[in-house]
């Protein structure tokens, strides 16, 4: 927990004072502040101190020579469905013949086919087939983790969902948030989607909200799952607990998502493929975080976030894995940096702020994560020997990254 990093060829993120704890916003998402040929100091697992080289202190802990690589803080996916039973490689086979989404969904696969699977699996095992994914995208930089339930649209299955999560932040080094997404689809046995739909409102979310499970309530705001309306009656709701809202908004269509987000005072709205100008508007001046999942948009081979006029327009915008079974199975987040800078034209700097300061807003953890801040948990990424940062998503197919510490343990290496 203990930990100093010396010859940092150039220490990425650097914030002080109140810059630390806003998210980045327009202009100034293009904007990474840094310091050259410097030094790190981690104590009792927080950043105590960085700065010159010629001013490191003499301290009696674990030294760490970074031989001048590149040091930035620890990745935050702020939305992930991490907990799952099993992959849908089937599923991709049909992609590739040119079924869609919807097509795919409506003759029992997508959502309901992970639901299925994981209606089968016990707690312990979900754990087990989680801690693999836990471990691998520890390697790609994580630290910081959401995890929704959504697959097991039943309210024991949704709760065995939220405790596999819980375990995960209790037992390993990442910090999670967990979010309760009952309101992800309609069962097939539900033939009045009222049914369903008070099930997760008076079964699921007083169970959920008794027994601590989770920080957020989600909802598939879509046509085809949930109208806008029942979204935001579903986020309300769970405001009453004490969550607050994260809505998957304007995936396949412009769906309203975006304007009941704001309208609800969510935390924020993600995927967002479909975006017109009346959407952005609604987000200016709100306190909703835009989180675009480029891996997603790859994956479905659909039209991309819209990240340019969202940022031109003065918004923040945060990005995240989606990491799932259907749709997105990757938790890379240096790749969504790349496919964020080809896909979105978004520059390095842009992409680094937005899957650190502005994801770590998306789940609420930046006063801790997000920055290379005195103060904050002593989480970074160390790189291979690298020509600069620009190369981190330049080169979405190699390995960039030597070494992960979180809360100054070197967990990976």
């Amino acid at each position: 927990m203990n930990l100093l990093i010396t010859n940092i060829k150039e220490l990425a993120q650097v914030r002080r004072g109140e810059d630390a704890f806003h998210w980045v916003t327009g202009n100034d998402m293009a904007l990474l502040p840094s310091l050259s040929n410097a030094y790190l100091l981690i104590e009792k697992g927080v950043i105590r101190d960085f700065g010159p080289m010629t001013q490191v202190p003499e301290v009696r802990f674990e030294t760490l020579d970074a031989n001048g690589k590149y040091v930035l803080p620890t990745f935050v996916d702020s939305h992930t469905h991490l907990v799952f039973a099993a992959s849908r490689e089937e599923e991709f086979v049909d992609k590739i013949k040119g079924l869609s989404y919807a097509e795919i969904a409506a003759k029992g696969g997508g959502i309901l086919n992970s639901a299925k699977k994981l209606q089968k699996a016990t707690e312990e095992e979900l754990y087990q087939f989680a801690l693999k994914r836990v471990h691998e995208i520890i390697g790609f930089g994580t630290a910081c983790v959401e995890i929704k339930s959504g697959y097991g649209l039943t309210v024991e299955d949704e709760l065995k969902m939220l405790r596999v999560a819980k375990r995960i932040g209790k037992e390993t080094p990442l910090t999670v948030k967990t979010t309760f997404l009952g309101a992800h689809a309609i069962p097939k046995e539900y033939s009045d989607r009222n049914e369903y739909i008070d099930l997760v409102m008076n079964q699921m979310l007083p169970r959920v909200a008794e027994e601590g499970l989770a920080d957020y309530v989600d909802v598939f705001c879509e046509k085809g799952f949930f109208t806008p309306e029942e979204t935001e009656r579903i986020i309300r709701e769970g405001q009453k607990y004490g969550l607050k809202g994260k809505i998957h908004a304007n995936q396949l269509n412009i769906s309203g998502g975006v304007q009941i987000g704001v309208k609800t005072d969510s935390l924020s709205v993600d995927h967002l493929e479909s975006m017109g100008r009346e959407e952005i508007d609604a987000l200016i001046g709100s306190q909703t975080m835009p989180t675009l999942l480029p891996g997603a948009a790859f994956f479905l081979q659909s039209a991309y976030p819209p990240a340019r006029d969202m940022i031109e327009a003065g918004l923040p915008v945060a990005l995240a894995t989606d990491y799932n079974p259907g749709s997105a199975p990757c938790g890379k987040m240096p790749l969504m940096l790349s496919l964020a800078c080809i896909q979105m034209k978004m520059t390095p700097q842009e992409a680094i702020n937005a899957a650190t300061m502005n994801s770590a807003y998306a789940m609420e953890v930046l006063q801790t994560h997000g920055s290379i801040t005195k103060g904050k948990a002593g989480s970074v990424i160390i790189t291979k020997e690298i020509p600069s940062l620009d190369y981190l998503p330049y080169a979405f197919g190699s390995d960039s990254i030597e070494t992960v510490v979180i809360d100054g343990v070197v967990v990976s290496h």
